[in-house]
């Protein structure tokens, strides 16, 4: 059997210290000053061995070492960009809300103007009242539509509240669009959409504004009006489809 490392070293020690003579004088024979040189050579070639795993060790702790460190920097880098993420929503957010109570305050002086702008309107001739409209509506239809938005514009003015006026907004909106005129168009798609948010039209008025203030490039009111569908006709058709622009934008 193989001697251990420290019976080899302890061996080896001791043949080292004795001086050769004494060393002849214990071992007289070739064959033990042989094994003195085999003990010499094994002792030698585990010094070697162990040298070079300690280098293997050293090594692998050198490369963990450097893999903590990276991995420590990594972490850093992404605690950064976590902080930078978690600012920018806050920010966003803040941003949404601010615009959302700025558009409700302007929404309410604009109704509260409305409402201290009526006065008691003048009585007017029904049937005066529909043969208008049916007039501005039958240039519509002929797709006359500058002079059907022409005719509603009129029928606005002299009929401000009467029973048609939530037809004449939107049918006067609706024309002003096909004249290309989409800033008017846009106009009156939001005041009938403000007018009378519960008409079964308004989700669609405000979708044709969407589409009037894209012609005009106005993209940040495009984008507002489609917020304002999204958020007041969620389960419309046109609400849903705003929403949809919205996840893409």
């Amino acid at each position: 059997m193989r001697l251990g490392l420290a019976a080899l070293l302890t061996a080896l020690s001791l043949a080292a210290a004795l001086p050769l003579p004494a060393a002849a004088g214990v071992f007289d024979d070739e064959e033990a000053r042989e094994r003195i040189e085999q003990l010499r050579g094994q002792v030698r070639g585990e010094l070697a061995e162990l040298g070079k795993r300690l280098d293997v060790v050293s090594r692998n702790q050198i490369d963990f070492a450097n893999q903590v460190e990276s991995i420590k920097a990594d972490l850093a880098r992404l605690r950064g960009q976590i902080e930078v993420l978690t600012h920018e929503l806050d920010a966003a957010q803040k941003r949404q809300k601010d615009f959302y109570v700025d558009l409700d305050n302007r929404l309410r002086k604009l109704e509260q103007a409305q409402v201290e702008a009526k006065v008691e309107a003048p009585k007017v001739d029904p049937a005066q009242e529909t043969r208008d409209y049916e007039a501005a509506l039958a240039a519509l239809k002929a797709a006359k539509f500058k002079e059907a938005a022409t005719a509603f514009g009129g029928f606005i003015k002299t009929y401000p509240s009467g029973s048609l006026a939530a037809s004449a907004h939107y049918w006067g909106a609706y024309a002003h669009s096909q004249a290309k005129d989409h800033a008017v168009a846009a106009e009156l798609f939001g005041k009938f959409a403000t007018g009378w948010p519960n008409d079964e039209r308004a989700p669609v008025a405000l979708e044709s504004r969407v589409a009037s203030f894209d012609a005009l490039k106005d993209w940040k009111a495009s984008r507002a009006t489609l917020e304002q569908l999204a958020e007041r006709y969620p389960n419309s058709e046109p609400g849903k489809r705003a929403k949809l622009r919205l996840k893409k934008k």
